[in-house]
């Protein structure tokens, strides 16, 4: 299955979580200090508050933040400042080309099933061109055949 790291609707993915490991309605909603109508409420929710985010990953024991990370690494705008002249910050400073292998799994398949080329992928996720050909020789499905 290919994961659409674009357009992200966490309550469905949250739902599937759920599913898969099987997790009793009755300790979710004991748990998440809820109704089974404010449950079914947060599956049909595009977005859900932090908070309730943190609380579901904690009981389902997966990262859902982890997938808005991954969106920003695909999808988020090249930096306009230069390095140099941005201000130090008390914030934390994560680095943006970390990729996870459920998003280098991604990239191979769209270049293996041709749903997109090399060189749109360089363009529109700004991952280098070496970096594509490591991938498909590493992780490539049709070269490990």
């Amino acid at each position: 299955m290919k994961f659409d790291y674009k357009e992200i609707h966490i309550g469905s993915i949250i739902q599937t979580r759920v599913e898969d490991t099987s997790t009793d309605l009755e300790r979710i909603c004991k748990f998440m200090k809820s109704t089974k109508k404010q449950v079914s409420d947060m599956y049909a929710s595009k977005s859900l508050d932090t908070d309730v985010l943190m609380r579901w990953s904690k009981l389902l024991e997966y990262d859902f933040f982890r997938i808005y990370s991954q969106h920003l690494i695909l999808y988020s705008p090249p930096s306009k400042v230069d390095k140099k002249d941005e201000k130090k910050s008390m914030l934390p400073n994560f680095r943006k080309s970390i990729y996870t292998r459920e998003v280098i799994d991604f990239i191979v398949e769209l270049i293996e099933t041709q749903e997109k080329t090399m060189p749109q992928i360089v363009k529109e996720y700004r991952i280098p061109k070496s970096t594509l050909h490591r991938w498909t020789k590493k992780y490539g499905n049709l070269n490990n055949n």
